[in-house]
């Protein structure tokens, strides 16, 4: 009786599209840890990045795949579609980013000193990586949810996708705060900070709620409503720090419009305040975007019920 019941269990989680993907993630995280430990090496604060963002995506799939081949994830509080989607989505966007950055900062067309072993192994890193990228959309691409399917949770719409790039952009503008971008300055540039952190713990909030299945109503209102409203804020709001930080921060009155001569590559505050000004036009267009299709669909359940 018990191999009765095992055999259907490896057969969902082994032979199918989604077990397949997550097999390749496993193995091309794998091979990458395994070559950088081995021989390609990493240092400094981009290499240690790109070597977490590995190994948690790694022991992240691990998880993933033992609950899902086991069945064990039945027992724990939390929708699992909603969860496993959120996964993928957010490996695929550190896979992303590690896959730029590693070769950006290791690899070189001459050999280094150490010999031409180390630039091919690293060369190599950089191709397992972004077959790795390709693995974990590959899940995203095969759980979303499309036109005519029953949506079987909320993190697999486009919405739902959209928080999890929003979040993922929130954390890229919190990294360049901490890097050296005098925020502390103006009262202007705090106030962007606020703005940052509130919108990110709203869409956290919502991800948390649709994961652990706390979606029936917030504050006397339906969910879908609750996150309609919240996008909306988070729109103002990314709408505000969008012109304040750069008037605090490149206006000659506050800052410099230029990059200054003297500034050190790498350490410069002027960087820093780039970035988050890049990536603050970037959530204000997703965050946009969300409440555009947030609102479609709204609209679209309405005729239909209708």
């Amino acid at each position: 009786m018990l191999q009765q019941r095992i055999v259907p269990i490896k057969h969902t989680a082994l032979c199918s599209p989604l077990g397949a993907a997550r097999l390749c993630q496993l193995a091309l995280g794998c091979a990458v840890i395994a070559m950088v430990t081995h021989t390609a090496g990493y240092s400094g604060s981009h290499g240690v990045f790109c070597m977490a963002a590995w190994c948690f995506c790694f022991a992240m799939s691990v998880l993933v795949f033992f609950l899902d081949a086991t069945r064990l994830y039945s027992y724990l509080p939390v929708s699992w579609d909603n969860l496993t989607v959120t996964c993928a989505a957010f490996a695929t966007l550190m896979y992303v980013t590690a896959s730029v950055v590693y070769p950006l900062f290791f690899v070189q067309s001459e050999c280094p000193y150490a010999g031409c072993d180390v630039r091919n192994f690293r060369i190599a890193v950089t191709v397992c990586s972004i077959l790795g990228t390709l693995a974990y959309g590959a899940e995203v691409a095969l759980c979303r949810a499309r036109p005519g399917q029953i949506v079987t949770g909320y993190m697999a719409t486009v919405s739902g996708l959209l928080k999890v790039v929003q979040g993922f952009v929130a954390c890229i503008i919190f990294g360049a705060l901490a890097n050296r971008s005098q925020y502390s300055q103006y009262a202007g540039t705090i106030y962007c900070v606020v703005v940052y952190a509130f919108c990110f713990a709203l869409t956290a909030l919502v991800i948390i709620m649709t994961v652990c299945k706390r979606t029936k109503a917030v504050c006397c209102m339906p969910f879908d409503r609750f996150v309609v409203v919240c996008t909306l804020l988070e729109v103002l709001l990314y709408l505000s720090a969008s012109v304040v930080w750069p008037v605090f921060c490149f206006d000659t009155k506050y800052g410099s419009p230029w990059r200054p001569s003297s500034c050190p590559q790498g350490k410069c505050p002027w960087d820093s305040k780039v970035v988050v000004a890049v990536f603050s036009f970037v959530n204000f267009g997703l965050y946009l975007a969300d409440l555009i299709y947030s609102q479609r669909i709204r609209f679209v359940l309405h005729l239909l019920c209708c």
